[in-house]
């Protein structure tokens, strides 16, 4: 499977990668612009040819019968969030229990135009102790690109400064939905 995803990414659809993707067994990824659906099957190319374990989390619904064997085999996790559990806790908490967990999140929390990004994927790295991997599907130079390991600071602006400037210029599929810091 792995030679046909570098097959189909690398050679029909004419993507590259702008480095590896760093080794680190525990990481938020955060994946910008996020502004097609996609987005969804290049993330999926992208982590079959990388070759490690990626996740996402999901409200628990998601992971009844009958798909929900789908969600888990892709790699989610559900998180319950009909008690008064605090979902950064909560997710961390995933964090603590596995020895390898990988979590990608869109920070964006759409597919449309916004003007700043989410910050639950920053607390969550903090409060899990584990670093931020910048992920940019850049549609316009059809390249993914990779960031070092980021460990968030007690200083989230100048954390924030960093971040906006790794996702600077990137184009999504849709162009005018995606994020651009100032």
């Amino acid at each position: 499977m792995r030679s046909i995803a570098n097959r189909i990414f690398f050679r029909w659809m004419k993507w590259k990668f702008n480095r590896n993707f760093p080794v680190v067994k525990k990481c938020v990824i955060a994946v910008v612009p996020h502004t097609s659906w996609h987005d969804f099957y290049v993330g999926v190319l992208c982590r079959k040819i990388i070759g490690l374990d990626m996740h996402f989390v999901g409200k628990a619904s998601l992971f009844r019968p009958p798909f929900g064997w789908y969600f888990r085999w892709m790699g989610g996790h559900p998180v319950d969030r009909s008690k008064s559990n605090n979902f950064v806790e909560a997710v961390a908490q995933i964090f603590d229990e596995q020895e390898e967990f990988r979590l990608a999140l869109a920070p964006e929390g759409t597919r449309k135009k916004v003007e700043k990004l989410k910050t639950g994927f920053y607390y969550i790295a903090k409060t899990a102790s584990v670093p931020i991997v910048l992920v940019a599907f850049d549609h316009a130079r059809k390249e993914v690109k990779f960031s070092a390991p980021i460990h968030p600071t007690d200083d989230m602006e100048y954390d924030f400064l960093a971040i906006h400037s790794f996702f600077r210029g990137v184009k999504g599929r849709v162009p005018e939905y995606s994020f651009d810091p100032a």
